[in-house]
């Protein structure tokens, strides 16, 4: 007996390979961050030309003693002050340390060079016959300049013209203030008292000053001009 013929079975066909899934990149996580440290402020390298408890002059202002050399926070910059101490008017000023020459702060002078301006007090100063603003600003200028020299040689023409005309009330002040100044530098370079010092100075404008010429007793214009009358 023939043998039906098999039956010929249908493949399925075969599935695809299934496509590799891409794996989303593995982020990498991020570092700690550091915590901001903001900058030191910037400090004021100036060297220092004064210390403390030392007697300074300040043009203008008067002598001062420094009582500390501080610093301080400016415009995010620490700035080192020196702290000066006026007596008269009993006030403490700040002055920072790298414009201290710009303003003329200067050390008091020697023995020698105060006695120099002492000898500066005999001498005659011819000043411009001017309206006393002019002289006025004139003489602040050289206070401004801030030597010895130049505070005897205000201190001796405002001296000298108070002895012929009563000064302005501007003129006054800054003869006493130019005065009190010299008095004050003195006393310390010469290591004496304000008292003995301001004696010091005033004689020596007494003895500079030219004596005013007595009339001539010959000269009698009133009789020569009732003379001339009769």
């Amino acid at each position: 007996m023939a043998k039906a013929p098999a039956k010929a079975v249908a493949k399925k066909p075969a599935k695809p390979a299934a496509k590799p899934v891409a794996k989303a990149p593995v982020k990498a996580k991020a570092a700690p961050k550091k915590p901001v440290t903001k900058a030191a402020p910037k400090t004021s390298k100036k060297i220092t030309y004064f210390a403390v408890n030392e007697h300074v002059v300040y043009p203008i202002q008067g002598v001062g003693e420094i009582k500390a050399i501080e610093k301080r926070l400016f415009r995010e910059k620490q700035v080192l002050y020196y702290d000066i101490y006026f007596e008269t008017p009993d006030m403490t000023v700040m002055v920072p340390v790298e414009n201290a020459e710009s303003i003329g702060l200067r050390k008091i002078v020697s023995s020698k060079e105060a006695a120099k301006a002492l000898e500066l007090l005999n001498k005659e100063y011819e000043q411009a016959n001017t309206d006393w603003k002019t002289r006025n600003q004139q003489n602040l200028d050289l206070l401004k300049k801030g030597t010895i020299s130049d505070i005897a040689q205000v201190v001796k023409t405002l001296y000298d013209r108070s002895t012929s005309k009563e000064l302005p009330i501007q003129e006054r002040k800054l003869f006493d203030n130019a005065s009190k100044l010299l008095i004050d530098e003195v006393s310390l370079a010469l290591k004496k008292s304000k008292k003995d010092s301001e004696s010091m100075i005033f004689e020596k404008l007494e003895g500079g000053r030219k004596p005013v010429p007595e009339a001539d007793p010959e000269l009698d214009f009133d009789k020569d001009l009732d003379d001339d009358t009769e």
